[in-house]
């Protein structure tokens, strides 16, 4: 498998930002990045968050997720055992190599897991004439 420093480094900035995730916040979402020929695809398990609670932008071919999941307002009246399940703000990042079609990015939240779907850009290289 011959080596890709490109895909080693954003290898390792991805590992990066989910250290720092989980250092700064109570918990990050799992999520998972693929791509195919015409476009990348990701999936976060985002349960309980409401569709109002998550902030999608695009700039400069980086993806930024931004959401919040709120604990439970009842906690001081309940004795818990155990608690597992996450909660807080949270914030990923992720950076494209091919250009993408902003005007045709897709983001649905469904059962609790957000698919953004972001078409590559198909648009040919314009030559520029020097003048």
């Amino acid at each position: 498998m011959p080596c890709d420093p490109l895909r080693d480094l954003r290898a390792w900035q991805e590992r990066l930002e989910r250290l720092a995730a989980q250092h700064a916040t109570a918990w990050a979402p799992p999520i998972d990045v693929y791509e195919t020929d015409d476009r990348y695809v990701i999936t976060a398990e985002v349960p309980g968050i409401a569709r109002d609670q998550v902030e999608l932008a695009l700039q400069d071919n980086r993806l930024t997720i931004r959401g919040t999941r709120s604990g439970s307002t009842e906690t001081a009246a309940r004795h818990y055992h155990q608690v597992e399940r996450g909660h807080g703000s949270f914030l990923r990042t992720f950076q494209f190599a091919d250009p993408v079609d902003q005007e045709h990015i897709a983001a649905d939240l469904r059962d609790g897991v957000l698919t953004v779907t972001l078409p590559k850009s198909l648009a040919p290289p314009r030559a520029i004439e020097v003048s």
